[in-house]
């Protein structure tokens, strides 16, 4: 699914309420630039008491106004909502909220949303009581319902010494929520409720203190399922290996582990709770028989270090299905998997998935064709998706929030089955 939308340079509203967080926004800017869009900050007055209007300008290239009376001979309050490709608030404080709901026009950025026929993104900053209040809840249910996307806050530090969900997710994060949602995928807020556990990044099995057997994975699309799952408004639980240089996905919960036996107990632990599991980690397949309790020398006696014995890991995605099919796990749950695959001169990597596919037992299997410079630590993927009952879906080279989008599709469907 792509929208029309996609070509650059694209026309996005950057609308800036009055918060603390909108020092972001000036990031936020940069990152849609830096992307080939042509952006245009439209703040609010109070907005401007946080950052000037000249650093707007500055960064957008395009003059910045918050009244509906500049340029009255252009029709700007009209013209700027009428032209846009996407708007996109972010931070959006209670109040901002507040008057969109109602459908007010008194200042630029209102009146700008009020004639958008385009996307609306709006992304809450505020306060935790305040995000909780039920008037601000009840505003966002009503903007959804009217076909505005309202991004989930993060949790963290907010102002002060305060923590708690209504922070401001990070500008990268916003603005590849956005590029997704021009990319024809918008994400309906339909998963409240469910609980989905995720795996992601690569295990690590260790030789000695020092070294350890690892991948290339970055666990960047394990991340992505996660952070539109939990815009979809469920909760979600991600069981990470080596992911430390990631943004946190808004309001997931990280359990951090390390080898492939770890991975398998946190998954098991917490899968009899889950509706979706999606194991998206790059696990090792084996691991050294024998881990040395101190450093192995180079070019010692036994020469330990030139041969390593390995021993065969467990197979966490089967063992899921056998659980599931064992009736330990919740009726109904969805069971996802990935094969990163190299075709040769036998098969094809696509021939090598569906054999897995069919192996594993899963529901639906995300595969790649992997290699150097391919999906592992790429900001990008591709490759088809496997269904039970249907023909591989092509999955276009995308980012891998896009990826995730139609990966999460896909399980839906077979979960509203």
């Amino acid at each position: 699914m792509t929208s029309s939308a996609s070509a650059l340079p694209r026309k996005i509203v950057v609308g800036v309420a009055g918060g603390i967080a909108a020092y972001k926004a000036c990031h936020l800017v940069r990152d849609l630039k830096e992307h080939g869009d042509d952006v245009r900050v439209v703040p609010t007055p109070n907005a401007l008491q946080f950052v000037g209007a000249a650093t707007f300008e500055a960064l957008s290239g395009h003059p910045v106004s918050t009244t509906v009376f500049d340029a009255v001979d252009e029709v700007q309050h009209v013209n700027v909502g009428q032209h846009a490709d996407a708007v996109v608030i972010a931070p959006a404080t209670a109040d901002v909220l507040a008057r969109l709901v109602a459908g007010r026009a008194d200042d630029l950025l209102t009146a700008t949303v009020l004639v958008a026929t385009c996307p609306v993104i709006v992304v809450p900053a505020m306060h935790t009581e305040m995000w909780n209040n039920p008037a601000t809840r009840e505003n966002v249910a009503t903007l959804r319902r009217r076909g505005v996307t309202v991004m989930e806050p993060a949790h963290g530090r907010l102002t002060g010494k305060d923590s708690g969900p209504g922070r401001l997710p990070e500008p990268s994060q916003i603005a590849e929520f956005v590029r997704t949602e021009l990319a024809g995928y918008r994400t309906p807020f339909d998963w409240e409720g469910r609980r989905v556990l995720i795996s992601a990044g690569g295990t690590q099995e260790n030789v000695d203190p020092v070294r350890y057997i690892g991948n290339r994975s970055s666990g960047r699309q394990g991340y992505a399922l996660a952070e539109i799952a939990a815009q979809r408004g469920a909760r979600v639980t991600i069981v990470a290996g080596a992911t430390d240089v990631l943004e946190t996905p808004s309001g997931a919960e990280i359990v951090r582990v390390g080898s492939t036996r770890e991975m398998e107990a946190a998954m098991n632990e917490r899968a009899p709770e889950a509706d979706v599991i999606i194991m998206a980690a790059a696990v090792a397949d084996y691991r050294p028989a024998n881990v040395a309790d101190s450093k192995m020398k180079k070019g010692s006696a036994d020469e330990e270090l030139a041969t390593l014995h390995l021993v065969e890991n467990p197979d966490i995605l089967k063992g899921l299905v056998a659980r599931r099919d064992a009736g330990e796990l919740k009726d109904g749950v969805v069971i996802a998997g990935f094969a990163a695959e190299t075709g040769d001169a036998m098969h094809s990597a696509l021939d090598y998935a569906r054999a897995k596919f069919e192996r594993k037992g899963c529901d639906v299997l995300m595969a790649n064709e992997v290699g150097v410079g391919k999906v592992f630590g790429q900001t990008t993927n591709s490759g088809w998706i496997l269904r039970r009952g249907a023909e591989p879906t092509v999955v276009e080279l995308g980012s891998k929030q896009v990826v995730a989008a139609q990966i999460l599709d896909a399980v839906n469907a077979i979960a509203s089955e």
